[in-house]
Parts: C-alpha cells; structure tokens; sequence
C-alpha cells in the first residue's frame, strides 16, 4: 500500500509514474526534501540517469545546493519573487553578491 512506502519509495514511483507519458520536460518541486542524506543522493542519480537515458530537460525548484549542483546547468536565483540572478552553479557560487553569496554558505 501507498501508505507503507518510504518516502525514497514515493519518490521513484512518482517519477516512474511521469515517465510513462514520454515527457520532453520533467518539473521536480523540491524533489530531495524530507529525504535522508543517502536517500537523496540516489534520488540525484536517478533523475540524471533519467535526463541522459530518455534525453529530457529538466526544471528543478529545489533548496538543495547538492542537487542543484548536481543537475542543473543554469541556475536562476529568485528572491523576493524576481529572478535577481542567474549563471552556472560555479558562477553562482563565487558571486561577490552579498544576496547570492548567502545562499551557497
């Protein structure tokens, strides 16, 4: 039952669940949180597999620097609901901004 599954569990099926309509474009909203560490981590692993094996895009909102890290190849920074930034998680991450700087502390 849905209600017995770990929340690793309820993760993979879900994007199971999307895949099956073959979609161009997967949206992730915050797709680690309430995960363990190691949970998380192969959640990451998967939606990489995912975006090489069936060539998808991928739009991650998430607050997880990891798997920012990780996925993303441009990261657009919101604050106070503007896009105040955007470049590669690098660029980012050495910004002098005090308002980007914050993030990546």
């Amino acid at each position: 039952m849905p209600s017995e599954l770990s929340g690793g569990m309820r993760k993979r099926i879900g994007l199971a669940r999307s895949l099956i309509l073959k979609p161009a474009i997967m949206l992730y909203d915050e797709p680690t949180t309430g995960l363990d560490p190691i949970t998380a981590k192969e959640i990451v692993s998967v939606m990489l597999m995912l975006q090489k094996k069936y060539n998808t895009s991928s739009i991650i909102i998430s607050h997880d620097m990891y798997c920012t890290q990780k996925i993303a190849n441009r990261v657009c920074m919101l604050i106070d609901g503007i896009n105040y930034a955007d470049g590669s998680f690098n660029e980012l991450k050495t910004h002098t901004d005090s308002n980007i700087h914050a993030f990546f502390e």
